[in-house]
């Protein structure tokens, strides 16, 4: 056991080293142990977390055809002209077939192959819920303890349940377009809550004012806890018009967060909700390792036949598992 772990924390700081010096491979191998949970993951996790915190995540997310991609696309240039360094996680659904990711936006963004300032990574839901992939956030850590100066999270695009980016990202842009009904309306009670900043994308269409209307009077009828107002930056990603106004705005809550001390208050708020859900998927495995498949079709007939009742069934189980 011992030499195990001398192995792996050997390991780790060739491939902490390397990924710190900007090797895209070394940063690739390490993105691709968390993902998988390949042996010594959680050890190499350990040993990034000091170098992160440093990185500002932006999560973007909307309803399919919003045009997320492509405004990630031109945020990464205006980015790029900065001279600062980009780390893109593209969230897609799951290919039935392979479990990867279906949609790739590393085609997408192929431009950026060739700049060693990009780093794009798409990333499968793997069957998650609410916009992210379950590694998601550990993904963005080690962009963050690659050094790079903004990560941005790309969501799958699943409508009003899509709100686990907003415990991921420091800001959280929402992007709408006009012509999509009372697609406003429609989402309020979920993704509209959660937006730092909202873009109307495609903005040269009809209807752009009537969604600008109905996002006023929805913040209307309701103040922030931290009595920001979330601005509306309207863009033409496709012309790559409004970006320079969306990464200024960007810019503007990072700088209002830090004035106001509320950099740490929010970090803080994520965390509490990271380190449950942590807790849930550890003691999950726990409790699954504790049961065979056998074990586990058999007490579930007996639920089904009512021989036995579920709560009886999973308290042993907890008691088994000692949790």
């Amino acid at each position: 056991m011992f030499f195990l772990y001398t192995f792996f924390l050997d390991h780790h700081q060739n491939l902490i080293v390397q990924l710190r010096a900007g090797d895209s491979r070394a940063l690739a191998r390490a993105i691709s142990s968390v993902e998988n949970h390949a042996s010594g993951w959680v050890e190499l996790l350990k040993a990034l977390f000091p170098y992160t915190g440093h990185a500002r995540t932006v999560g973007l997310t909307g309803a399919p055809g919003v045009g997320k991609s492509t405004l990630v696309d031109y945020l990464a240039r205006h980015y790029r002209k900065e001279t600062r360094t980009v780390g893109i996680i593209a969230v897609d659904p799951t290919s039935p077939y392979t479990g990867g990711a279906i949609l790739g936006d590393r085609i997408r963004m192929q431009e950026h192959f060739s700049d060693p300032g990009i780093y794009i990574r798409s990333m499968a839901t793997r069957g998650s819920l609410g916009g992210l992939g379950r590694t998601t956030a550990d993904v963005s850590m080690v962009l963050d303890a690659s050094g790079r100066d903004i990560v941005m999270i790309e969501t799958v695009g699943v409508g009003q349940d899509e709100v686990d980016i907003v415990r991921v990202a420091d800001i959280t842009v929402v992007i709408l377009v006009p012509g999509m009904g009372d697609d406003v309306q429609t989402i309020k009670a979920g993704i509209m809550e959660i937006a730092d900043i909202f873009v109307i994308n495609k903005s040269d269409q009809e209807g752009t004012e009537r969604v600008e209307r109905e996002i006023l009077a929805l913040q209307s009828l309701a103040i922030r806890a931290d009595n920001w107002t979330p601005p509306i930056v309207k863009t033409v990603a496709t012309r790559g018009q409004g970006i320079a106004e969306l990464a200024s705005a960007i810019g503007e809550y990072q700088s209002y967060l830090q004035k106001n001390g509320l950099v740490l208050q929010h970090r803080i708020q994520n965390w509490e909700t990271r380190l449950l859900e942590m807790l849930r998927d550890t003691l999950l495995e726990k409790a699954r390792a504790s049961i065979s498949d056998g074990d586990l079709s058999r007490l579930a007939s007996e639920i089904a036949e009512h021989k036995r009742d579920p709560y009886s069934v999973i308290e042993e189980i907890a008691k088994k598992a000692a949790l």
